[in-house]
């Protein structure tokens, strides 16, 4: 195996059980509590510091990348996931109220941003030659896979709440990403990336104007998906259609799996070997149509199961396809030198739309119920086709 396959492969395992790891827990932590009496509101407020401290994470993350190479930031990542998890575990029932588990929750977020922007940053650093087309698939693989693996994580919570209950399951997912830190810490060589003790944190700032529309448009597209699919849809599934929890999170895991899979099909059902800005914009313009018509269908009271179920599985095609593309070309516009900052200002703008996302879906649910959080995903999916259509066209 030539070296930058194995460094693929060593950094997509450690990305895989951190995705397994924080897909499960976001399920134990929804439903454990949502069963405890919380309401939507504050079930999403428990994600509340997850979110923003992925903001700051992906803003010094690219720096430290920058000055200490990739493995150390890949390495903290997995050990801050540990760390969170078993703050969760390990603590009394008394203590898991509203603040504490908001505190374990930004531990959660620092860990999953600072995973995955160093694993995805590696890829350019380890892809064995400089063509667009060769990068477009190792990302969209990395990044399927990994959506793919959350549904599993979704799937496992689930299963995890449902059969030993809360504290064994976190117990099980830290032996997931304990294997997964000593892997990495025996196994992966080097640095990925030589360190440039001269980088400076205002870099973080100084990127092309493409990469700050595609930040633009990533808020907006992730703010789409989160503003229902986070609170909403779960909550609503439980109370209005009677589903039990382990059915919501087996139909989350199923759609996130295969959200994943068509993801890592991108390039071939793109048809495009090198996307650009007008591919974006044209799936974002595409995406519009899913929530819409799922509202219009709640609004008249007909099928409301079979419109969010259909209406779902096209919504997570075109989502998966547009996420792909945006992927890409964030690796596509960065300086190689610079490649992790200018992956951490995008993902930093990613958990941005992921936080407004998440407040919304919990504030809109709990005022107008599903139909209000679907028109303002509407609303974020306009916005992205609009700011993509500002990028770069080749």
């Amino acid at each position: 195996m030539s070296s930058s396959l194995r460094s693929y492969a060593l950094v997509t395992g450690a990305y895989w059980a951190d995705t397994i790891a924080d897909g499960a827990s976001r399920v134990i932590v929804l439903f454990y509590f949502y069963e405890r009496g919380f309401s939507p509101l504050a079930v999403a407020s428990l994600f509340l510091f997850y979110e923003i401290f992925g903001i700051v994470t992906n803003l010094f993350g690219g720096w430290l990348a920058v000055r200490f190479g990739l493995k150390s930031t890949l390495v903290a990542g997995l050990s801050t996931q540990v760390v969170a998890l078993a703050l969760l575990a390990a603590v009394p029932r008394s203590w898991l109220i509203v603040p504490f588990v908001m505190a374990a929750q930004a531990l959660s977020g620092i860990a999953k941003d600072l995973t995955k922007m160093s694993s995805k940053s590696a890829v350019k650093l380890v892809v064995p030659d400089g063509s667009g087309a060769t990068l477009y698939r190792w990302v969209a693989v990395l990044t399927g896979s990994k959506n793919a693996l959350k549904g599993v994580g979704f799937f496992l919570g689930g299963l995890l709440l449902t059969t030993i209950g809360f504290r064994p399951a976190l117990l099980v997912l830290i032996a997931l990403v304990g294997t997964a830190l000593v892997v990495t810490l025996t196994l992966l060589r080097g640095s990925l990336g030589e360190g440039d003790a001269k980088a400076k944190l205002t870099q973080m700032f100084a990127n092309s104007r493409a990469v700050n529309l595609l930040a633009g448009a990533r808020i907006a597209l992730f703010a789409a998906r989160d503003v229902w699919f986070v609170v909403g849809l779960p909550v609503y599934l439980r109370t209005e259609r009677g589903w039990s929890f382990w059915q919501v999170g087996g139909f989350l895991a199923i759609w996130v799996i295969g959200y994943g899979i068509v993801q890592a099909s991108a390039p071939r059902l793109t048809g495009a070997r090198h996307p650009d800005g007008r591919t974006a914009a044209r799936l974002a313009f595409l995406l519009a149509l899913a929530p819409a018509g799922i509202a219009i269908a709640l609004e008249a009271q007909v099928g409301a199961t079979v419109a969010v179920v259909a209406g779902l599985i096209v919504f997570g095609v075109v989502f998966a396809l547009n996420s792909a593309v945006h992927s890409f070309l964030i690796l596509d516009y960065a300086d190689d030198k610079k490649v992790a900052m200018s992956v951490g200002f995008y993902y930093m703008a990613n958990a941005g739309g992921r936080l407004a996302g998440t407040v919304l879906s919990g504030a809109l649910y709990q005022w107008q119920g599903l139909t209000a959080c679907l028109w303002a995903s509407v609303a974020f999916v306009l916005a992205a086709g609009a700011v993509s259509r500002l990028l770069p066209a080749r």
